[in-house]
């Protein structure tokens, strides 16, 4: 007989998680999810004999109420909390036994740390998606359908483990703080290409102050605004914190224009801001106990010294209150550059992933298809240690397991697969037309707009209306040459995940039609579901509610399947995402009216959702070709966007807009 746990009492925002929660899917946007504090979870599956990745559940700040059909061990454990089985109080960080029909109770928080974990013996039996059982409440999938619990919920329990159970060792039980130390490495995006010295030393003293508006996504921090080596970002955008996107690691320390944010295990992949600075992977379980009000200073350590993610006990140095380190590596992030007609830096991105980075900073579809060759090659060859390969504009990230596959081993293989990549001009790759409907302007888009100005910032340059910003800043006479321009154009689909569940970075093949603009700085705290909007030379379409930083044009449909692993309409079997890379997305009109029915059919499985999907290939060499001959228009018309662009800059920097805090 199946042995179920029935939930009394949810908690705050308590779901199932495991570890190292969905991985593989970095690349089209999925976040791996996972326990925030792994460490915490990890030990108390070991300490009742399960596998440390059996799922069990998280909660925030309090605990959930359960009652138990038949008589089960349990751990609880991460931050302090009253736990009682039926009214007898009984102690975290070791297994107790709740009798049949008994109820576990786990309190408030009661002293530093933000997150609890409750395992229980045999782990939590949830269907998995994705491979995994993890919730990502975001995405709407994952754990007890997709959503944190609710009172009522009943959750099967897997077969209780045949090993005994244990306490967990006192030495291995983590420190935690209210005043927090993280142990860093040095890059991707370090002084002086980015930030200057000074602002990379204020980052290493300075005690930031976590913001309460802090979550799973990633952890806001408040502190002294850098000086920045760079005046703007040129293509990527006005600040400069853009480039060009490029794919994150879980734990960056990313600037969101002046805003720095712990990017976690709920984040996006891919995006266009620049992080200095990246938490090792043994001390990433720090950021789930991250409260508001705490502080968190930035020490540098050398790569080759950090702890190992795999050790539970003594060797992760959890038990240490601080980091100790004489020092970073010392090379600002950059491992090394390769020269040739194609210059290749080689950024470190913690201590288990290389961001491999092609050519100047510029939008080139050249650089885009040698990172495809890259990444084909690699995932050809799949070296032992390799977990996962996410493509950017002019980049691909490399994740390892630094234990197989050391970042000194990863460059030595990454140089030799450099000297076979053909050239670039010879790159021809399946590329499908996609038409797809857009609602202009949209209410929802303008909903969001009048939040942002109502709760964020009322007076920023894109404010009201986006659509006349993006004329602006592009030197076009009518908010109609803006409407001709995006309907006139065919965007190629780059990187996949820009922002989350497979929404497509894309941008116009023909380079009169790419329409530069900045981000918002802050960010949105809202964006709808399939809302389009332009930041830098780059078009998005956000793949679910959440966050966001480009300039509105409009809504479209879903390019997500909710009712995966059903196929349904222009969406594939086994893939829930629409799109693939080098896709070619064209627009058609429509009223925004009819983009909520073809929503609804697509949503319900009726209808293609008015989606228009054809086979076809894409020749860099013909690519190539046509800009030839095409470019003194194309001079043309970038000398009258600069110029435009140009005197943007001047009105922000006048309006001080540069020295907003």
């Amino acid at each position: 007989m199946t042995v179920k746990c029935t939930v009394l009492r949810p908690g705050m925002g308590t779901t199932v998680q495991d570890y190292p929660g969905r991985t593989g899917y970095w690349q089209i946007g999925v976040p791996p999810s996972g326990p925030m504090d792994d460490l915490s979870f990890r030990l108390g599956n070991v300490a009742l004999g399960n596998p440390e990745g059996a799922a069990g559940f998280e909660a925030v700040m309090a605990g959930p109420a359960l009652c138990f059909d038949e008589a089960t061990e349990v751990c609880v454990t991460g931050a302090p909390t009253r736990v009682t089985v039926d009214g007898a109080i009984v102690p975290q960080w070791r297994p107790v036994r709740v009798p049949a029909g008994g109820v576990l109770d786990v309190g408030v928080v009661a002293g530093p740390g933000m997150r609890i974990y409750v395992l229980v013996a045999g782990g939590l039996d949830v269907p998995e998606f994705l491979g995994s059982a993890s919730t990502f409440t975001l995405g709407r999938f994952g754990g007890h359908e997709g959503r944190a619990l609710r009172e009522g919920d009943a959750l099967a329990l897997g077969d209780a483990p045949a090993g005994p159970s244990r306490p967990v060792p006192s030495e291995s039980v983590p420190a935690l703080s209210v005043r927090w130390e993280i142990a860093v490495t040095e890059g991707p995006h370090g002084a002086p290409e980015f930030f200057t010295r000074t602002d990379i030393d204020t980052l290493y003293r300075t005690d930031y102050e976590v913001h309460f508006n802090s979550d799973r996504t990633g952890v806001r921090l408040t502190g002294p605004r850098p000086q920045w080596a760079r005046t703007d970002g040129g293509e990527a955008g006005l600040h400069p914190s853009n480039i060009h996107d490029n794919a994150y690691s879980v734990g960056s320390l990313d600037f969101t224009g002046d805003t720095p944010i712990l990017l976690g295990p709920d984040g996006p992949s891919l995006g266009g801001f620049v992080c200095p600075v990246t938490a090792v992977a043994a001390d990433r379980w720090k950021l789930g106990q991250l409260a508001p009000g705490n502080t968190v200073r930035f020490v540098p350590v050398r790569t080759a010294h950090a702890a190992s993610a795999r050790e539970l006990g003594v060797g992760r140095r959890a038990s240490l209150p601080t980091v100790l380190s004489t020092g970073g590596d010392g090379d600002d992030g950059v491992i090394a550059r390769r020269d040739g007609d194609t210059e290749v830096t080689y950024r470190r991105s913690g201590d288990d992933n290389v961001l491999v980075e092609y050519g100047d900073m510029s939008l080139d579809l050249g650089l885009r298809a040698r990172v495809h060759a890259l990444h084909q090659r690699l995932e050809q060859d799949r070296p032992a240690g390799l977990l996962d390969l996410t493509p950017g504009i002019r980049s691909l990230q490399v994740r390892i397991d630094p234990d197989v596959l050391p970042a000194s081993t990863l460059l030595g293989l990454l140089a030799e697969v450099e000297d076979t990549i053909p050239a670039a001009n010879e790159l021809v790759v399946p590329s499908r037309t996609v038409r797809m409907p857009l609602s202009w302007d949209d209410p929802a888009t303008r909903e969001a707009i009048a939040r942002y100005m109502h709760g964020v910032r009322a007076d920023a340059p894109w404010c009201p209306w986006n659509i006349e910003f993006i004329r602006r800043v592009n030197g076009l006479d009518s908010v109609g040459d803006v409407f001709d321009t995006v309907f006139g154009a065919e965007y190629m689909v780059l990187g996949l995940g820009d922002v989350y569940l497979g929404a497509p970075v894309a941008t116009p093949l023909d380079p009169r039609h790419r329409l530069v603009t900045t981000k918002y700085n802050p960010a949105r705290t809202w964006t709808p579901e399939n809302a389009v909007g332009i930041g830098g030379a780059y078009l998005c379409i956000y793949g679910m509610e959440g966050p966001g930083g480009y300039q509105f044009v409009g809504r479209t449909t879903q390019v997500w399947n909710h009712r995966h692993p059903q196929s349904s309409g222009p969406f594939e079997e086994g893939t829930p995402w629409l799109l693939r890379f080098f896709d070619r997305i064209s627009w058609y009109p429509v009223d925004p009216e009819e983009l909520l029915d073809l929503r609804a059919d697509l949503a319900a499985g009726r209808s293609g959702g008015g989606i228009e999907i054809a086979g076809g290939t894409f020749s860099l060499a013909d690519h190539q070709a046509f800009l030839a001959a095409n470019d003194e228009s194309i001079t043309r018309f970038r000398a009258a966007q600069s110029v435009a662009f140009g005197a943007e800059r001047g009105r922000w920097a006048d309006a001080g807009e540069f020295q907003r805090t």
